[in-house]
């Protein structure tokens, strides 16, 4: 229980708590700041009961559809098995389909640094002025962001250039050995199609309803 909390327990008639935690007596609080406060907790108190809502609609349309796997694996005497992600299900009429994707979260341990060292050491044995367009790139590719993380996708996408000089090979192999999947998260996304045939996305972020 945190100091906050103990202190909004005790809370005694006639008094507000203060953000340090203090009593208040609301006589002395201008009705203004009264009013915001009870503004404020009606619509947290909404933000909570959506989100809630939200969980329960989630947890049941994730049932709903491994159940109809299982049910369709059941139509040639099998169960689906393996991870249920990475599948559509479309609508008859092909107006509507939903999705369930699994995303793995992946990290890269030291040997990047050594990927790194290899395509540096690489590009100096080339010494063309082509190999500073290959700079750029790899540059781009190793670049952190704030939190000193790489981007993933950059990285990896070095792996679809097959240049033949050994150090690249070995650095590209050193990153395939690099990855690191820490964890996976399971995403159901929901598509409708417009009249041109084109799938668009129904978007369940607040801030686009």
């Amino acid at each position: 229980m945190t100091h906050y909390q103990e202190h909004q327990e005790q809370v005694p008639a006639g008094y507000m708590l203060n953000e340090k935690g203090y009593h208040v007596p609301i006589d002395k609080i201008k009705p203004i700041d009264r009013l915001r406060d009870e503004q404020v907790k009606m619509m947290i108190k909404d933000a909570k009961h959506l989100r809630g809502v939200m969980q329960d609609i989630k947890a049941s349309l994730f049932a709903d559809f491994r159940d109809f796997l299982d049910l369709s694996a059941a139509e040639y005497d099998t169960e689906y098995g393996g991870k249920k992600g990475n599948v559509s299900l479309p609508s008859f009429d092909g107006k509507y389909k939903v999705q369930i994707a699994i995303q793995d979260h992946i990290v890269f341990d030291e040997r990047l640094q050594i990927a790194q060292n290899l395509i540096h050491a690489c590009i100096e044995e080339w010494g063309a002025s082509s190999a500073k367009e290959i700079m750029t790139l790899v540059n781009d590719a190793f670049q952190v962001d704030k939190e000193g993380k790489v981007s993933t996708q950059r990285v990896l996408g070095l792996r679809r250039h097959n240049f033949e000089h050994p150090k690249w090979e070995k650095a590209m192999e050193a990153i395939a050995d690099a990855m690191q999947v820490t964890s996976s998260t399971e995403y159901m996304r929901f598509y409708e199609r417009d009249e041109h045939g084109k799938y668009h996305q129904i978007s369940l972020d607040f801030s686009k309803v």
